[in-house]
C-alpha cells in the first residue's frame, strides 16, 4: 500500500516516539519526508531506522526547536524546497511537564505553552501557503485525551491540548474551500518516551491516575497504533475528515 507515493510530507517531533513511528509509516507508504526534531541523536536514531528498512533515501531530517520563529520560518523553508512542495504537515513535536498547579512557576507554564501551543501554531503558519498551494493540504496535530479528561498534575499540559484542538478546528473552517483539511489526533495510553516519566510530583496521589488503565489489549499500546491512524487521516482515505479530533486510547475514558 503505497497511498503517500508522489506525497511531500514535514514531520515534527520526529526524532522519537509518536513522530518517529509516524515518520517511518509514511516512508512505508512511499512517502517523501522531512523529519523535525530538537534533538539531533534521535533523528540520527530515525535515519539509522529508515536506512535499515531502505528508506532513508526518501528521507532528509533536520534539527529544528518549533518554539523559535526565526528558526521555523527557516526550518519549514529549507523542507518545502528540499521536498519540492509540501502536501501533509504533521506536529507531533511536544512536552509532557507535571506539577502541582499551585506550584506552577510562569516559566513552566510559558515552556509547556512555547513548544506545544505556539509551537503548533508556528509550523501551521509557516507550512499554510505550500499546504495550499497543491489545493489538497493536510495539517495533523497532536491534543490528547487530556484536553477533554482530568490528568491532575497536568494542567499546563492539558491546556496547551485543549488549545490545539480548537485551533485546528478554527483553521479547518477557515481554509476549507482552498481544500485544506486540518484534523487532531487525541492519544491516550500510549507507550512513548514522553509518558514513561511524565516528571509526577514526588507526593501525587496516584490513585487519581487509576483511570488512565486502557479497557483493551495488554496495557499501553505502541506508538505505531498512533502512527497508523495518523497515515490513513492524512492520505485520500481521510479526505472526508476535517475539523474534528479522533481519541486514540484503547477505550481508556469510555
Amino acid at each position: 500500500m503505497e497511498r503517500f507515493s508522489g506525497r511531500n510530507v514535514l514531520i515534527t517531533g520526529g526524532g522519537s516516539g509518536i513522530g518517529r513511528a509516524t515518520v517511518h509509516r509514511i516512508l512505508a507508504e512511499g512517502g517523501r519526508v522531512v523529519a523535525a526534531d530538537v534533538d539531533g541523536n534521535g533523528l540520527r536514531g530515525t535515519l539509522e531506522r529508515a536506512a535499515a528498512d531502505g528508506t532513508d533515501g526518501r528521507l532528509t531530517t533536520a534539527v529544528l526547536d518549533v518554539s523559535d520563529e526565526a528558526a521555523v520560518r527557516a526550518g519549514v523553508a529549507g523542507a518545502v524546497a528540499s521536498l519540492g512542495g509540501l502536501d501533509v504537515l504533521v506536529n507531533a513535536a511536544g512536552i509532557l511537564r507535571s506539577a502541582h498547579t499551585h506550584e506552577t512557576s510562569l516559566e513552566f507554564w510559558n515552556t509547556v505553552l512555547a513548544v506545544n501551543l505556539t509551537g503548533t501554531f508556528l509550523m501551521t503558519r509557516e507550512a499554510l501557503p505550500a499546504l495550499l498551494a497543491g489545493g489538497r493540504g493536510v495539517v495533523v496535530n497532536f491534543s490528547s485525551t487530556s484536553a477533554a479528561f482530568a490528568h491532575p498534575y497536568m494542567a499546563a499540559y492539558a491546556a496547551t491540548k485543549g488549545g490545539i484542538q480548537s485551533f485546528t478546528h478554527a483553521i479547518a473552517a477557515e481554509y476549507a474551500r482552498q481544500g485544506l483539511r486540518a484534523v487532531c489526533v487525541a492519544p491516550g495510553s500510549i507507550d512513548s518516551g514522553m509518558t514513561h516519566d511524565p516528571g509526577l510530583p514526588a507526593d501525587a496521589d496516584l490513585s487519581l491516575l487509576a483511570k488512565l488503565s486502557p479497557a483493551i489489549g495488554q496495557g499501553f499500546a505502541g506508538p505505531e497504533t498512533v502512527a497508523g491512524v495518523i497515515a490513513m487521516l492524512a492520505s485520500d482515505d481521510g479526505a472526508f475528515v476535517t475539523g474534528t479530533e479522533l481519541r486514540i486510547d484503547g477505550g481508556t475514558h469510555m
